[in-house]
């Protein structure tokens, strides 16, 4: 059975959908950029208000080079534009790949792109709100009579956006290994018994990635970890008895 009848396309055929895909998801993103580079002040200004919050009464953030904050603003512009055009963006992919797929796989592709976007929210979400407060505080506690901090805009902007970067992609976790199970790659029994390493490279990856060394900072990230491959277990018992139930049922 072959996915549709698009796949006997001719390959020049399918570049062509391809860079027309890709044309208009770089016209939406350029679109939103520029939207989104009116409002780069308050964009930039909700982003560092974490750090704001930690900083002593009255500091303030400083460039060390002049075109630093042209080029802050535009980073942020470019992310927040992005985010703006992803509904564009998702479309445009599912239109692309959804005449390659079998009829039982398009069922599953459009809900996990949705459960793919609100996971990676909710992941940015809890470091913004959960995670920033702590480890800037934390970071900002080294001030002495002799030591001031004076954190720079493009040094923020790197550290935050590559923090909320790994806290959206660690919260895919459950989706992944969900996907995973229903291919047949991994199992529930195979998950539960690799529960101990699993919260063993929870901890080693807080430790690399969270930016304080203390403790408390690596439980805020290992935690999640440790609560999404617990939910992971679960997405694959769900999801794996019924793919098994299903090759049962379409034996002869």
């Amino acid at each position: 059975m072959s996915a549709n009848d698009d796949s006997k396309m001719p390959f020049t055929a399918h570049l062509e959908e391809l860079r027309k895909c890709l044309i208009i998801c770089v016209v939406a993103a350029a679109i939103g950029t520029f939207i989104c580079y009116g409002f780069k002040e308050r964009l930039f200004h909700l982003l560092m208000r974490p750090l704001v919050h930690a900083l002593p009464q009255g500091q303030k953030m400083v460039f060390t080079g002049l075109p630093e904050a042209f080029f802050v603003y535009l980073e942020i512009s470019i992310i927040a534009g992005i985010i703006l055009a992803m509904p564009i963006i998702l479309y445009e992919t599912w239109v692309f790949v959804a005449p390659g797929l079998y009829v039982h796989e398009r069922k599953f592709a459009a809900p996990m792109v949705i459960l793919s976007s609100i996971f990676f929210a909710g992941g940015v979400l809890f470091a913004y709100f959960v995670v920033f407060p702590f480890a800037f505080k934390y970071l900002v506690g080294f001030e002495t009579e002799l030591v001031r901090p004076l954190p720079a805009m493009r040094e923020y902007m790197s550290l935050a956006s590559a923090l909320l970067l790994a806290f959206g992609l660690i919260f895919e976790l459950p989706l992944v290994l969900t996907l995973l199970a229903r291919i047949g790659v991994v199992s529930t029994a195979f998950l539960k018994k690799q529960r101990k390493y699993a919260f063993l490279l929870a901890f080693v990856a807080a430790a690399i990635l969270t930016p304080t060394p203390d403790v408390f900072n690596q439980v805020l990230m290992a935690g999640p970890i440790m609560v999404l491959y617990e939910i992971s277990i679960w997405g694959a018992k769900i999801f794996g008895k019924k793919r098994q139930e299903k090759s049962k049922e379409e034996q002869p």
